[in-house]
């Protein structure tokens, strides 16, 4: 199941999530590549994290991606992102496109 998100709201639906998220990238040969980071808001609305090199090199070739911050309770949500990056040295600059909490109906049976 999942509930659209806007924009506008993402900032509170982060702050209900576990405090950090995976970056999801796909490397030069094709293969997906996930980091935990702990972004932060900049003060036009993206958010912004330091990563590594390779995570960096990914994100040049390939600025669309996507940011997954699981829930802070088991039956929760997870919040999911996606958007594009830009890159300065091994910082990254985030701005979100869509956002959607999601909850696999697994969850719902299980505790």
């Amino acid at each position: 199941m999942s509930l659209v998100v806007s924009l506008a709201d993402l900032p509170a639906a982060i702050d209900t999530q576990i405090g950090w998220c995976y970056l999801l990238t796909v490397s030069d040969d094709a293969q997906p590549r996930v980091v935990a980071v702990a972004p932060t808001w900049n003060s036009d609305g993206a958010l912004c994290v330091d990563v590594g090199k390779r995570t960096a090199a990914n994100l040049l070739a390939r600025p669309d991606v996507s940011m997954v911050w699981p829930p802070a309770e088991s039956h929760g949500y997870s919040l999911i992102a996606d958007g594009t990056a830009t890159v300065e040295g091994l910082s990254v600059i985030f701005r979100p496109a869509t956002a959607v909490l999601h909850r696999s109906a697994i969850s719902e049976g299980t505790s």
